[in-house]
């Protein structure tokens, strides 16, 4: 079997995606047998643990610093890991080419007998292939991690506008199926990100726990559609409990939650990760509000989404924006329209991240300077791409496209975060314009009343407005 067979044998087998690291430091009392601190404490911690944990992740820097005796604890560990029956992930991170990366290898796998070892890909597939080279070996290598500076280097854009970190999991796709990422646990919108690009591929995922990463969170954002392919890596939060035991327990039961999420969303709603998270975002961001609201089109509404809010809150805008790349991908379009005030920070913010040129029509002309109709740069041909907020009529939307028909342009798509009730999609239409939304109204009041801001008593008469029968 390969790793990642074995691997999913054993999550099935625990209900767990549980990885734990093991990383001794010492002190200064200990220091004086250093073999037996170490090997002691990670016996006590993988018999605590073992229930639970599928894998352990042995940092080698941490038995390197004790020299000889810590390098003997470390071998004798995972030989300690794999007589518990699960797996070792070795984290050396190695990127070496030729016969030092075959040396490398030979010491991870060989000498060690690792089960996979963490890899920087920054020399290429040569730094790599010589790790692939051995029958039921795995390997993670590094391409969005969790530390606060990887942004210095992995977030940098390629020419092309694509960022380091997506070239690296498009290689790591291109070497092999015997080859995972490691992707912060902490960075739950990378891992919705890339689990859309890549849907089999196995993540391993630190920065839970000491690191402010959530064990639910990189599951939601980062299991696959089978509630698998997510390795959660909790280090200190496990090694260091006074009851390791416990501290294992409650985490994989934060685990087990978000995979019961995942599969009722699949079984019932169909809703998709990242619609899970905007939409519950936009809740805890309070952009849902209760009562008797009288909306631009002049409706009367029971409840009100004010989009407006979302920009205020980063880790939510930055999903916001995913939910807009989603919808945009497939339609042909040249350039980006938001309409103002409110699909404006949206229009603007999904063409930075598509590297696409931003207009923006005026729906009221101003009275001075060009007197443009029409801010930022355009030829008359190209076609536009319509961005706006959310949708209960077509009023603006329509309005906006005339005045981007009128210069010559072409608009044949509309993408909203949100559609409210039923006429707004007739009406764009009939304008010869077709909706793209990324989640309608009757998706997200079930999850408002789940989280008491809707009471039951009043659940169908928003679902009637929202289905346009009020």
């Amino acid at each position: 079997m390969s790793f990642f067979d074995r691997l999913s044998e054993l999550s099935d087998k625990k209900d767990s995606l549980l990885c734990v690291g093991l990383d001794p430091r010492l002190s200064c009392e200990e220091e004086s047998d250093v073999y037996s601190a170490i090997i002691n404490k990670n016996k006590r911690v993988i018999e605590a643990t073992v229930d639970y944990s599928i894998a352990y992740k042995p940092n080698s820097a941490f038995y390197e610093a004790y020299g000889p005796e810590g390098m003997r604890a470390l071998e004798d560990t995972v030989k300690l890991i794999q007589d518990s029956g699960a797996l070792c992930v070795l984290d050396v991170k190695r990127g070496d080419i030729g016969s030092t990366s075959e040396a490398y290898a030979a010491a991870c796998y060989r000498w060690l007998n690792a089960d996979a070892v963490t890899l920087n890909p920054y020399m290429g597939k040569d730094a790599v292939s010589p790790f692939l080279s051995h029958e039921g070996k795995g390997v993670f290598v590094l391409c969005r991690t969790s530390n606060p500076s990887a942004c210095e280097l992995e977030e940098k854009f390629l020419i092309g506008g694509q960022p380091v970190f997506e070239r690296v999991a498009e290689l790591a796709a291109e070497w092999g199926s015997n080859v995972g990422l490691v992707v912060g646990g902490n960075m739950p919108d990378v891992l919705v990100s890339l689990r859309q690009k890549y849907p089999d591929v196995w993540f391993l995922a630190p920065g839970v726990g000491a690191q402010g990463g959530s064990a639910y969170d990189a599951v939601l954002s980062g299991a696959r559609a089978d509630g698998k392919g997510v390795l959660v890596v909790v280090a200190r939060a496990i090694y260091n409990a006074e009851d390791p035991a416990k501290a294992a327990a409650d985490i994989t039961e934060d685990i087990r939650r978000a995979r019961r999420d995942i599969a009722k969303a699949d079984k019932t709603s169909g809703q998709d990760y990242l619609k899970q998270k905007v939409l519950r975002g936009l809740i805890d961001a309070n952009c849902f509000k209760v009562g008797d609201f009288v909306l631009k089109s002049g409706k009367r509404s029971p409840f009100y989404v004010d989009l407006r809010r979302v920009p205020s809150f980063p880790s939510l805008f930055e999903n916001v924006v995913l939910a807009y790349a989603a919808l945009a991908e497939g339609l042909d379009f040249d350039c980006i329209a938001g309409i103002p005030t409110a699909g404006l920070p949206f229009g603007a913010a999904l063409a930075y991240a598509l590297r696409k040129p931003l207009i923006y029509p005026r729906l009221s002309v101003k009275d001075h300077g060009t007197k443009s109709k029409i801010e930022g740069e355009y030829e008359a041909g190209q076609k536009v791409l319509l961005v706006d907020d959310l949708i209960t009529t077509g009023g603006a939307k329509i309005e906006a496209a005339e005045i981007l028909r009128e210069a010559g342009l072409l608009v044949s798509d509309l993408v909203v975060l949100l559609e409210r009730g039923a006429e707004g999609r007739k009406e764009m239409e009939n304008a010869g314009i077709k909706l793209n939304a990324f989640a309608h109204i009757r998706e997200f009041l079930p999850m408002c009343r789940d989280m008491g801001l809707i009471e039951e008593k009043d659940m169908q008469k928003m679902l009637d407005f929202a289905e346009g029968r009020a």
